[in-house]
């Protein structure tokens, strides 16, 4: 239908007059003479959504004469049923005339069936969920001609999470005999809560080209659209038998130790138990929190979570990684606490329990405290010949010569006595002009356990500045001089501590990759910092004289 306004030079036309609901039509607007007005659409939005409008100036010269015309398409999609009266469109002074369109009912099914130029199915699995687990959401669109833009919507639905799942599928399919493009998208769909839950129709809409149509905008293509069918979950509740407080219906769940735990340790060395969580069909936020108790024995320190939700395009994967740094503070036996997870699996619709085990370990004492131990206990001498006991200086003498015998024995060590005093007074008056005096060299230095605890279990956690920072603190402890990391590699004499050092600060400062970096300075500094020089005394520092010198 066409209509003109009988002297303005300005008319309008619809490219069809009946159409049904869900469709889309295109509304022409065409001015003689190239005018510069705009039209004014405003009055269409009561009965229409506009989809879009596009304009363009066509001039022409024949036999000398110029004539210009400006066209306006404006694609509508009608929001009821019913025959709709197009008002008069205002172009300047002049206006169109009335136009009619007939909009017939959808027809139950048109859009969901091939055969059509463009069409929309949609498929949800599983139609009764239960509340709060993955419903996969797939939503396809065909078309049988090239496409210049399209929209396409997304689910939405009251008491519904939706999430998108890995990026559009592009391939081509040939239905009844007739070639297709196809476009498919996922998504997740988390029911949070029970009872029967409606998902509106999705909608596409587009501009085809179409190069056969003369009315079609000078070929610039025609707008086009589809209707899915609507969709309907029934949600279940948790089922009556479920008495654990976090409801986890998955398709599947892992639980697993990501580290080797040791079966011997020392007392102050760090043990991690690194713990991964994982589930099909949840996110990280439906997970516990994963905690770990303190055994008897030992501190436990728990790193902050590692949590992250990913998919592989049909399915959501939720997961929690926490690391447990366990310390053990007396010797014997260690056990490191288990974990149960309660969860429901959706595919054998039962109850399952996913569980780690308790880990023993053997905490033996300090390393190198039994080792003094015996140094200690070897510097008492084998015979106590040196020790003031006369009973195993020599056998008895026989008795008729005792008497002599005794007091030669006892002459000879009131002289080897006397001249052991003249030995050592000679040395005590000589040791009072030498540098450092015996004090400064006895000076005791401060306990450093304390700071090698702290530090292994910094390398324990992976927390490489807490790490820098306590052995830093652990090195003045035994060199009060050390006053940052680069001194202290120039002061080493294990090679291995060095080179472990120099790759701590490049995963640092340098950008390099901290990977094992961990286990190598715990292995390094395991049995104590391996200094190049003995310690410095205090009194050897100064290098200023004596205020009061002695003399001779």
């Amino acid at each position: 239908m066409i209509a003109f306004a009988d002297a303005s030079g300005v008319r309008a036309w619809l490219d069809r007059d009946t159409m049904q609901l869900g469709e889309t039509v295109t509304l022409n607007v065409e001015a003689e003479g190239g005018s510069s007005a705009q039209p004014d659409f405003s009055a269409l939005a009561q009965d229409f959504n506009l989809t879009g409008t596009q304009s363009s100036q066509q001039i022409s010269i024949i036999n000398g004469t110029r004539s210009a015309k400006t066209l306006w398409a404006v694609g509508l999609e009608p929001k009821r049923e019913g025959r709709i009266t197009i008002a008069p469109i205002a172009v300047g002074n002049a206006r169109t005339e009335p136009i009619q369109l007939s909009v017939l009912a959808q027809a139950a099914g048109t859009q969901a069936k091939p055969g059509g130029d463009v069409f929309l199915e949609v498929s949800a699995e599983p139609l009764t969920p239960y509340v709060q687990q993955e419903v996969r959401y797939i939503a396809k669109l065909y078309y049988a001609f090239d496409l210049t833009d399209g929209n396409l919507g997304e689910p939405q639905a009251d008491g519904i999470g939706v999430q998108r799942l890995g990026q559009d599928k592009s391939y081509v399919a040939t239905l009844n005999g007739r070639r297709y493009h196809v476009v498919e998208r996922h998504y997740a769909l988390t029911p949070e809560r029970s009872g029967a839950i409606a998902i509106p129709a999705l909608a596409f809409r587009g501009t085809a080209l179409d190069v056969t149509d003369p009315t079609g905008f000078f070929s610039r293509g025609r707008s086009v659209g589809a209707r899915s069918d609507p969709m309907q979950l029934e949600v279940r509740p948790k089922p009556a038998q479920w008495t654990d407080s976090n409801w986890l219906p998955a398709a599947s769940l892992l639980l697993k130790d990501e580290t080797e735990l040791p079966s011997e340790i020392h007392v102050g060395d760090p043990v991690t138990r690194t713990i991964r969580l994982q589930a099909q069909g949840l996110g990280f936020e439906q997970l516990p929190e994963l905690s770990l108790a303190a055994p008897d024995g030992a501190e436990v320190y728990p790193d902050k979570a590692d949590t992250r939700t990913r998919d592989d395009g049909e399915w959501l994967y939720g997961e929690r990684v926490r690391k447990f740094a366990f310390v053990p503070n007396r010797g014997g036996t260690l056990t490191i606490p288990g974990l149960k997870v309660q969860w429901w699996d959706t595919v054998r619709d039962r109850a399952e329990t996913a569980e780690l085990p308790p880990h023993t370990i053997r905490v033996l004492p300090v390393a190198g405290s039994a080792a003094s131990a015996a140094t200690s206990t070897g510097t008492v001498p084998a015979s106590n010949a040196v020790v003031p006991g006369i009973a195993q200086i020599a056998p008895s003498p026989p008795a008729k010569a005792a008497a002599p015998k005794r007091l030669r024995v006892w002459r000879a060590l009131a002289i080897l006595g006397f001249a052991l005093w003249l030995i050592t007074l000679a040395l005590w008056w000589r040791s009072r002009r030498v540098m450092p005096i015996a004090k400064a060299a006895a000076t005791v230095l401060p306990d450093s356990s304390s700071q090698r605890a702290a530090f292994l279990r910094a390398c324990s956690l992976s927390e490489f500045a807490a790490a820098e920072r306590v052995l830093v603190a652990w090195a003045r402890a035994e060199r009060a001089d050390v006053r940052n990391l680069g001194e202290l590699v120039a002061r080493l004499g294990d090679a291995v501590q060095r080179d472990a050092l120099v790759d701590l600060q490049r995963a640092r400062y340098a950008g390099a990759s901290p990977q094992g970096l961990a286990t190598r300075l715990t292995q390094a500094f395991k049995g104590g910092i391996a200094w190049r020089d003995r310690p410095v005394p205090q009194a050897s520092a100064s290098a200023l004289p004596a205020l009061y010198p002695e003399r001779d």
